[in-house]
Parts: structure tokens; C-alpha cells; sequence
């Protein structure tokens, strides 16, 4: 992230099994996309996410890593985990506890930990009904600030702005714009992202990291998802 902002393609390993995985991280990085997210679905097991994640890595040179839905996620396949804390969860395993048990299986597997403050914005989706989460409510910057402030204190190295998957619209840009302004360290913003002009407007704001995942679902390596990658490699200075 030191030469701008870089994208992730999110890729599910219920929606997209490893064959399919390992083409549509191949057309992702073909155009652009810096490393793949494998995670999103409910009651994965260590044995898809690990086919997939083999797929993913014969496919493409970039970094596999897993987005955790519980420890059934991990794998040594991937390159490394987000290992994040669900901020604004009202359920404490989700915060901290589910982290102290799978800490000994990311060591034992050798992947490495990413620390990072996952913090649920409305409408969070899926995502926000099975995290239990008080999603920040969209013109609340100031309590965005407040989470990413306390993830940033607390050691965390990133923080993920989340509208959750398949959200009809992005994270606010008034509060990618004031949590930037707050932190020092990277953002990651997800969920409902799906045309060049958000993308656009996201990164203007201060996102470090933009993450796209129902978009390639739904259309493939489409125009809209070039048109993301687009806007991601003028912000990092290229054509």
C-alpha cells in the first residue's frame, strides 16, 4: 500500500468451487486486482477452503487469503488470515474469544495474521444479522471514528469499513472520508461497491484497499469490474 491503493477480489468457495475460483482470480489479475480474499459463506470446512485456495494459488502469483467465517476456514493452503475482530459485535466470541482459540491452529498451520478491526456499516447484511452487530448507522461518522480509533489503539494494523456483501450501496463516503482523517494506518473498504464512480469517490476519500466480491459473481471479469481496477491503478499513479 505504499505505492497507493490496492484491490482485492473476494471469491466464495461455495459460489465459485475451486475450478471456477482459480479462472476467476486468473481474469482478476490479469487486470489488476493485487491478492484474493477466499471466504464468505456460512459452514465452511478446512477442505474446500483448502482446494480452493490451491486452485487460487496455481492459478495466480498474488497472495491468497482467508476471510473467516469460523475455524473451519483455515487452511494451510493460503498465504495468511485475516485475523480480525468483529468491532461492533454485540457477541464477545466474535470480538476476541473464537480468536484465542484459533490462534494456536494459525501458528500450527503456518499461515500468517493479519490483525484487523472489522467494523459492520448499515446496512451489513448478512453479515450484520449473523455477527449480531450495532451496525454504524450511515450518517454516523463519528461513531465509525470511535471504532477504527479504538482498533488503531489497541494495535490493530488495519480496519475494515463493511457494508456487507451484496449491499445496495457502499460504505459512506463521509465516513471513509473521516475515519481516514482519524487513523494512521490502512482502511479496507467493502460491500455494495460495483461501479467506477464509487470506486472513484471511495478512494478519493481515503480508502487504502477496496474489496469486490458480488460483482464478479454476478457478471464475471465484466466492464464494471475493469472499470474498479481502473480507477484503483489511476489512483497508484498508472493510465
Amino acid at each position: 500500500m505504499a505505492e497507493g491503493p490496492i484491490h482485492f477480489t473476494l471469491i466464495d468457495p461455495d459460489k465459485s468451487p475451486s475450478e471456477v475460483a482459480g479462472r476467476v482470480a486468473a481474469g482478476a489479475v490479469a487486470h489488476g486486482s493485487h491478492a484474493i480474499l477466499l471466504g464468505g459463506s456460512t459452514g465452511m470446512t478446512p477442505s474446500k477452503m483448502g482446494a480452493t485456495a490451491q486452485a487460487v494459488k496455481t492459478a495466480v502469483p498474488v497472495p491468497a487469503i482467508i476471510f473467516p467465517e469460523g475455524p473451519g476456514s483455515l487452511s494451510p493452503e493460503a498465504d495468511a488470515v485475516l485475523f480480525m475482530s468483529l468491532l461492533n459485535s454485540r457477541r464477545l466470541d466474535l470480538v476476541v474469544r473464537a480468536h484465542a482459540k484459533a490462534a494456536p491452529a494459525v501458528r500450527a498451520l503456518g499461515l500468517e495474521p493479519i490483525p484487523l478491526g472489522y467494523l459492520v456499516i448499515e446496512p451489513g447484511m448478512r453479515v450484520g444479522e449473523v455477527g449480531e452487530v450495532d451496525a454504524v448507522p450511515r450518517d454516523a461518522p463519528d461513531v465509525a471514528v470511535g471504532y477504527a480509533l479504538a482498533a488503531q489503539y489497541l494495535g490493530m494494523r488495519f480496519v475494515y469499513l463493511e457494508a456487507g456483501s451484496g449491499a445496495p450501496a457502499p460504505v459512506p463516503v463521509p465516513i471513509v472520508r473521516a475515519v481516514r482523517e482519524a487513523l494512521s494506518i490502512p482502511i479496507l473498504v467493502g460491500g455494495g461497491i460495483r461501479s467506477a464512480d464509487e470506486a472513484r469517490q471511495l478512494l478519493e476519500a481515503g480508502a487504502n484497499a477496496l474489496v469486490t466480491g458480488t460483482i464478479t459473481e454476478e457478471e464475471g471479469v465484466g466492464p464494471a469490474f475493469r472499470g474498479i481496477l481502473d480507477e484503483v491503478r489511476r489512483a497508484r499513479g498508472g493510465d
